[in-house]
């Protein structure tokens, strides 16, 4: 996909990856991001930062700064040592907020970076209150996005992320069972589903594999 690409939590690790794979081949780049100090983090990996807090923020605020984008890929989360109040208030609320806001700015390909078990009972998932928590956000998240039809989204599930070095080899299915994959590979599966039309409409899990990222996404659209 050419064009301007709006990433949501900007300063994720995952974002900065993305926002590097995407500013190199020449897409314009924009990262919301709460803190302001933030900022420098951002534009070192060639993305223009916007500092907006998505939690505080309004439909408006955020469909003003998706006016012109070709996509919106949602990368935020609250992040380790968070509550099970900020699971919902960003990981649920603000990916709603910023699925409004792109059909306001009539941006219609929305890209989710969910997590894997959102499409299973949360208590049956683990035993910890607050992890529970952020997996019935990232479920409800998750399902409002695919119910607005006015959205052409994909889900991306990963398993459990790690900072290792990627390998460019992933395992895609609807369910792939556990197992880990590098933030690396996750971003380039990211770039791989934004330049593939047919992966619209898709929710799938991603862990590593033996398959070439490209492939095991165009097998998607097959």
């Amino acid at each position: 996909m050419s064009g301007r690409i709006v990433i949501a939590g900007g300063h994720g690790k995952i974002a900065l990856l993305l926002e590097r794979l995407l500013a190199d081949r020449g897409n314009a780049v924009t990262g919301l991001i709460r803190n302001p100090e933030h900022t420098a983090d951002v534009q070192g990996a060639g993305a223009d930062a916007v500092v907006l807090d998505l939690e505080s923020a309004t439909v408006d605020d955020v469909a003003d700064r998706l006016h012109g984008a070709d996509a919106v890929v949602f990368a935020a989360g609250a992040g380790p040592g968070s509550g099970a109040a900020r699971k919902d208030t960003v990981d649920r609320a603000a990916a709603v907020l910023l699925a409004d806001a792109a059909i306001a700015a009539g941006v219609v390909r929305y890209v989710m970076v969910s997590a894997m078990g959102a499409d299973r009972r949360a208590d049956d998932e683990t035993s910890d209150p607050v992890f529970a928590a952020y997996l019935r956000a990232k479920a409800e998240a998750d399902d409002y996005v695919v119910s607005r039809d006015a959205l052409r989204s994909t889900i991306v599930r990963p398993g459990l992320l790690t900072d290792d070095a990627g390998t460019g080899l992933v395992r895609i299915a609807e369910q792939t069972g556990r197992g880990s994959i590098p933030r690396a590979d996750v971003a380039a599966v990211l770039v791989a589903v934004l330049d593939s039309p047919g992966t619209a409409g898709r929710t799938f899990e991603l862990i590593g594999g033996v398959t070439p990222v490209r492939d095991a996404v165009a097998a998607l659209s097959d």
